[in-house]
């Protein structure tokens, strides 16, 4: 499914762009940035923040489909990510997302952003839900 967060003059919408969305046949999800050219640093990669962005951005949605709850409303209050490699502008980045433990308040995920078999980055974030 394509995903769009916010109106596309919102941060998400004209930072990313549309973000496609899937689920993978081992449980997690699969979160999808095509490069865009305002994604470049001054070293010709992605850049961390574009990366960042992705992995706040793709926990959401990634969270819903491996859930079901099409009404969760979360808030991201940690987020631990390790740079592994830099990230090739002539690729997409995909953002592999599995659900480790829901409680009542919150959502523990895990993952790793890649290209092809490419690691570009592990995360760890732990999201609060909100009433809404």
């Amino acid at each position: 499914m394509t995903w769009t967060i916010g109106a596309a003059d919102h941060f998400v919408g004209s930072v990313l762009g549309r973000l496609f969305v899937r689920a993978e046949s081992d449980g997690c999800a699969r979160v999808r940035l095509e490069p865009l050219e305002h994604h470049r640093n001054v070293n010709g990669v992605y850049h961390g923040g574009a990366i960042l962005s992705l992995i706040d951005s793709a926990i959401f949605p990634a969270t819903m489909l491996l859930t079901g709850k099409t009404d969760l409303n979360v808030a991201t209050i940690d987020l631990q990510t390790q740079f592994v490699a830099p990230g090739d502008l002539d690729r997409p980045l995909d953002a592999l997302v599995t659900l480790t433990r829901e409680t009542g308040r919150m959502t523990f995920t895990r993952g790793v952003v890649v290209q092809d078999d490419d690691v570009v980055a592990s995360f760890t974030a732990l999201q609060r839900k909100i009433a809404g």
